[in-house]
Order: C-alpha cells, then structure tokens, then sequence
C-alpha cells in the first residue's frame, strides 16, 4: 500500500499550482493514524481548508478511503483537526473554477466542507474520484438498509 504522503506528493507532481506549505506529511500522518483495520486510502490530495482565495496558511490532506473521505490538519504547535465523512452523511459536491485556482465544497448532512486554492487541472479529477466512491458506497448502503 502506498502512503498516503507519497499519494499527496504524487498528486503536487501531476498538479503543482494547488497551494500547499511544507507540512504535508504531518497532515498526511493524521490521516495514516486514524485508519480503520482493513481500510486502504484509493486517492489523496492536497488543498486549503478555507474559501479565502489569499490563505495559504490551513493546508489539509483530503483522503479517499475504501470506507470514508478523511481530512486531517495537523496544528502548528501541538494537537489536530480530523473530519470524516462517511458516505451516508455525505449530499453532494460543488466544484468551481477560478481565475487562478479552483475550489470544492463537499456538503454533509452536518456541515460544509471547503476546499480551495487547487490547481484547476486537477477539479475534473478530484470531482470524478469523490463522486465515483460516494456513488458507489451509497448502493451499498441503500442494500444494507433494506434487508
């Protein structure tokens, strides 16, 4: 299994104009730490988690796990943040592109989640990878409701 911070770094390489610090592989070792028994991150990626186009400052890592979306924060001095995402509490995603870089909304039942200062390259295939698993896990839940 590839980690998670070579995953992230893998996706800087493929889409260098998403605004990062130098911090990922704190973040990307929150994500690590709180995996389930038997749970595989699919895809990962970087990003600022704000709608702030001039806040370079809130990275996160945002992983795809075989069961949930994950986001970690590591802080600057000491703790963390940890958001995850489960595909029953997921609604639907919103993807805009900017002048210079793009930006996600992931909406949960709970809460909004932003994303911004992507590289606009990578919207089509961050969008596709989010959907493609929250589509999916859906079918599975609506199958297990039902029996």
């Amino acid at each position: 299994m590839e980690s998670v911070y070579n995953q992230v770094m893998s996706f800087k390489k493929k889409y260098p104009k998403t605004i990062t610090h130098h911090r990922l592989k704190k973040h990307a070792k929150i994500i690590e730490m709180h995996l389930n028994p038997g749970e595989v991150v699919n895809y990962a990626f970087a990003a600022q988690k704000n709608v702030k186009p001039l806040d370079f400052f809130e990275t996160c890592v945002v992983a795809i796990t075989n069961e949930r979306l994950l986001i970690g924060q590591k802080r600057v001095l000491f703790g963390y943040f940890l958001s995850s995402v489960t595909p029953d509490m997921y609604n639907d995603m919103q993807v805009v592109s900017g002048l210079f870089w793009g930006g996600i909304t992931i909406d949960t039942v709970k809460e909004l989640i932003e994303l911004s200062n992507i590289d606009k390259k990578a919207l089509p295939e961050i969008e596709t990878q989010v959907t493609s698993f929250m589509m999916e896990a859906k079918k599975k839940y609506g199958k297990s409701e039902s029996i």
